[in-house]
């Protein structure tokens, strides 16, 4: 059986995409859709006070840019770098002078400061994490209270100033979080695992940092009897449902999602339920949104078709629209048992992440609008299995998508 671990790395390992749990079963059928059903039901033992749960939780800091940190085996030379870190020709940064020839403007500045303070860390072996700020935490008042703030993307973090953490902050010249570790003799045979022990790091007073555990500071994160026998029925909905779903239909559905590439990548059930978020819609009728995935393949197909310059061109479309479309409605009947399986897993990741939300974190969060700060709950959450070493995120795709497309960012400034 396939394990997570398997499911979150790329080919060499490495840890570039967290997928959405809900979309597992598309990503890799019926074994993503069994791993999906596992992980909650994992999650919900945590929740429910288990002593040993099988999931570990991190929380989704919506930091900006990612910022790779540590040794290079090769050489044993201390570098920072972007995600380019592990191409074939790596672009790694270990002077200020190998900063100015490829970076400029505010990842300029921000990389030399990152260089000149984890360099001081004592990093052994590679980290990944998420650049929180530099030389850009303000002082606000938010209703009434006084805050140390910074934005790296979306989200505005906000400490008290007369906190504890706050005054840590306001002493610090660089803020990260790390969340993953990679380990191997060779830059490119790294091999990615989610998490980072930053205890054994040098602390600095320039630096704060993070390993992004979700921390429940207050001891509320714990279903009660009646969350636990909710989530529960949800569960036991997910798994009557997942038994209706015909896995040689998915996988032959699969097969004719995977052939949507290139100009009609847009086509593929994945794009329609992003756009779906995107528009703030809920999938609140399995059948609608079957029938509605036809027309959307027709018309995605139609678009090329229009496009197309000669008589052959209008044809070859033509054709495949014809195809995709008979190939679409063999599964339709299957594919309202995945989109009912997708909404119950949704259905079930909320309650769990309405329970984390509920727990006080480490900052405030707001989004900005233009009428002033606006409360919001974190990015989200992403569970590591403790076994395999695999995560997926747990996100209000919702909300988020939301504050995606009406806050103002860090770059609209």
């Amino acid at each position: 059986m396939m394990s997570f671990s398997q499911l979150t790395e790329d080919k060499g390992g490495k840890n570039l995409h967290l997928e959405h749990l809900e979309d597992e079963i598309l990503n890799y059928g019926v074994d993503g859709g069994r791993a999906a059903l596992n992980f909650l039901r994992s999650l919900r033992d945590m929740l429910a006070g288990a002593n040993r749960s099988s999931v570990n939780m991190t929380v989704k800091w919506d930091g900006a840019p990612a910022i790779f940190a540590g040794v290079e085996p090769e050489t044993g030379d201390f570098f920072v770098a972007k995600k380019s870190v592990f191409n074939v020709n790596p672009k790694l940064y270990k002077t200020n002078a190998e900063i100015d020839a490829d970076l400029s403007g505010a990842l300029n500045s921000k990389f030399k400061v990152a260089l000149a303070e984890f360099s001081k860390l004592g990093i052994k072996d590679v980290l990944q994490g998420d650049l929180m700020f530099t030389d850009d935490v303000e002082s606000e008042t938010i209703d009434g209270t006084k805050y140390y703030t910074f934005q790296p993307n979306t989200i505005v973090y906000a400490v008290p100033t007369d906190s504890s953490l706050g005054k840590t902050i306001n002493k610090a010249k660089v803020g990260i979080v790390w969340h993953t570790t990679y380990t191997g003799n060779a830059l490119q045979d790294m091999k990615a695992s989610f998490g980072a022990n930053i205890t054994s790091l040098n602390k600095q007073t320039s630096v704060w940092m993070d390993d992004a555990t979700y921390k429940d500071v207050s001891g509320k994160a714990t279903f009660t009897a009646a969350e636990d026998d909710k989530i529960t029925k949800i569960l036991s909905q997910v798994g009557k449902t997942f038994q209706k779903i015909n896995a040689n239909s998915l996988r032959k559905f699969l097969t004719v999602q995977n052939g949507m590439t290139g100009s009609i990548a847009g086509a593929s059930l994945k794009t329609y339920n992003n756009s779906k978020v995107r528009a703030g819609q809920i999938i609140s009728n399995p059948n609608n949104h079957a029938k509605g995935y036809e027309k959307w393949v027709e018309m995605s197909i139609q678009k090329q078709i229009d496009k197309a310059k000669s008589d052959k061109g209008k044809k070859k479309y033509t054709d495949m629209q014809k195809e995709y479309m008979r190939e679409i409605k063999k599964h339709t009947q299957n594919l309202i048992q995945i989109i009912t399986f997708q909404n119950l897993l949704v259905d079930a990741k909320m309650q769990i992440v309405k329970k984390l939300n509920s727990v006080k974190g480490l900052t405030d969060t707001f989004v900005k609008t233009k009428d002033g700060f606006k409360v919001t709950n974190p990015e989200g959450y992403v569970a590591i299995d403790r076994v395999s070493g695999g995560a997926v995120k747990l996100v209000d795709r919702m909300e988020f998508s939301f504050n995606n497309f009406t806050a103002i960012k860090a770059w609209d400034k």
